[in-house]
């Protein structure tokens, strides 16, 4: 599996959603260019409330309306292909975006743009003991 392509900070930051790793099975169908159906199960990459990226072995091409089917909530969408890009293993890197943004297709909530680990929203927790986020315990010392 190829790793999806690192795009300039200037391009980064002109988002109009976060992006949110997450493998969504998805069955994605669309018309070839000679006008036969297809169909191909696969699952998302990345995900954002405007669309995903994902992988189909299915040749399409750039502006090729499809159609994906949230595979565990039985949602549909009409997309459109933005990007295409080669990948691992004779599937192609695909950005789709939704013919009208859901942020709920994938159910997950999309932190606002602004949003860190200092906001005061943020749960602070910490995985190791004596983190940054808790304070440090005064040694206790003996005479």
């Amino acid at each position: 599996m190829s790793t999806p392509n690192i795009r300039p900070t200037q391009v980064a930051n002109q988002r109009r959603s976060q992006r949110i790793l997450l493998s969504v099975p998805l069955r994605v169908s669309g018309k070839r260019t000679d006008g036969t159906p297809f169909v191909e199960h696969t699952t998302t990459q990345i995900v954002n409330a405007h669309g995903a990226l994902l992988q189909l072995k299915e040749p399409v091409r750039d502006g090729q309306m499809l159609s994906i089917r949230n595979v565990t909530t039985g949602e549909e969408m009409p997309c459109k292909v933005v990007e295409l890009s080669p990948g691992a293993k004779g599937a192609a890197e695909i950005g789709v975006e939704f013919a009208e943004p859901n942020s709920h297709f994938w159910r997950v909530s999309f932190p606002p743009e602004d949003w860190s680990t200092r906001s005061p929203e943020a749960k602070h927790f910490s995985s190791s003991p004596g983190s940054a986020s808790r304070p440090a315990k005064d040694p206790v010392v003996k005479k």
